[in-house]
């Protein structure tokens, strides 16, 4: 039986692309929801301790590589073949997580010559996400053609950002250019709503915080407020990006140091944020054991991580009037008690503090490639309807 002739239950391959990283998931439907059928990642691509890991849902290992990874191309050739040697079904449609679609793409949709070409025009609000998005999309196109393939953007979650939080305070021409705030981590926000339902309250925080950070104000489900801005790079600082600057820092760079774009794009995205602070360790983990053990400039980056995430929470606790719920996600926010005990630390006065009884703080786990294969199971039933 085609299972492309049941787009209700038909298997799709979800890949969420890095910069140096590539995870997956192949899911099913079952009953009124996404059911995982394998997962894995392949990390360090590039590099010679680079390694490919595909497992079941119960854990177990179907594959595994190391010291083995040229490119994404190599961990997409190798994940077809563990699908056919599990004997999955080809998919019958393949997703695609796309950071930043740039002004014209703010809604989930089929992958079409049109749309790859509006990605390659709008690489320069992205140029870090969008090249090595494009050079996924070509290659599964390649090994999957025979599927569609659907882009699902990490954008779209924000479009509800009100004018006053959209646009910046610049002239008017820019906005109409598309320089405006975006916001990030849409897909990780999206799942975290369809996960909490109707437990969600109306007036809820999210902080996805991992090696990209962002904290999101939700009233009645929608994003009003983000700390990201035009790009990936703003708001809080993160494991190597900056943050928000004094747009005056820019300026002293370009004039004394005499850095063009090119520089500054490599020091605000790849040397900076938690790097910065601690003389090029970004990794959380490594930063609470080296000042645990007394090293100032981890404490310091820790501290200054928190305290960010902390004024970005109380700001957005003034814009809803209030705070019901807090979440925190991503792979600090979920596994780092630490962080969560610093950044509620000062937030008592709004009834938020780690381990509260109340379950006003929570961690959940994120599930973007299950809420990418949601999204690319509805546009496909209505490609097919």
């Amino acid at each position: 039986m085609n299972t492309r002739d049941h787009p209700g239950r038909a298997p799709i391959l979800v890949l969420n692309s890095g910069s140096s990283s590539l995870k997956f998931g192949l899911f099913t439907r079952s009953g009124d929801d996404e059911a995982l059928l394998l997962e894995g990642s392949a990390e360090g691509i590039g590099r010679r301790d680079g390694s490919l890991r595909i497992k079941s849902p119960d854990g177990r290992v179907l594959a595994q590589q190391a010291h083995v990874l040229e490119s994404q191309t190599d961990a997409l050739q190798k994940l077809a073949t563990v699908l056919a040697q599990q004997n999955h079904a080809r998919p019958a449609a393949v997703g695609h997580r796309v950071v930043h679609g740039g002004p014209h793409l703010r809604t989930h949709q089929r992958l079409t010559a049109q749309v790859r070409q509006r990605l390659q025009d709008a690489v320069h609000f992205a140029p870090l996400h969008i090249p090595p998005a494009l050079g996924l999309i070509d290659e599964a196109a390649k090994i999957f053609g025979d599927a569609p393939h659907f882009a699902c953007f990490d954008t779209a979650f924000h479009a509800t950002l009100p004018p006053l939080a959209a646009q910046l305070a610049l002239p008017r021409r820019y906005a109409a250019a598309g320089v405006i705030r975006y916001g990030f981590h849409g897909l990780s926000y999206e799942s975290l709503v369809t996960r909490l339902g109707a437990d969600l309250p109306a007036r809820a925080v999210f902080a996805h915080l991992g090696n990209g950070s962002s904290v999101c104000a939700l009233r009645d489900g929608k994003s009003v407020d983000t700390s990201m801005g035009m790009t990936p790079t703003g708001g809080v600082p993160m494991g190597t990006r900056s943050g928000d600057l004094d747009p005056g820092v820019l300026l002293y760079l370009m004039r004394v140091e005499k850095l063009d774009a090119d520089a500054l794009e490599t020091l605000l995205n790849r040397h900076s944020g938690l790097a910065g602070y601690a003389d090029g360790e970004s990794d959380m983990q490594a930063l609470e054991k080296r000042a645990a053990a007394g090293d100032a400039n981890a404490a310091l980056a820790l501290d200054a991580f928190a305290t960010a995430v902390r004024k970005t929470i109380g700001a957005y606790a003034a814009l809803l009037g209030g705070i019901d719920l807090l979440v925190f996600t991503g792979g600090i926010g979920e596994h780092s008690q630490e962080i969560r005990r610093r950044v509620c630390d000062g937030l008592s006065f709004l009834g938020l503090a780690e381990g509260d009884p109340a379950g006003k703080v929570r961690a959940i786990h994120t599930e973007e490639e299950k809420q990418i294969a949601r999204h690319c199971r509805a546009l496909l039933q209505a490609d097919s309807g």
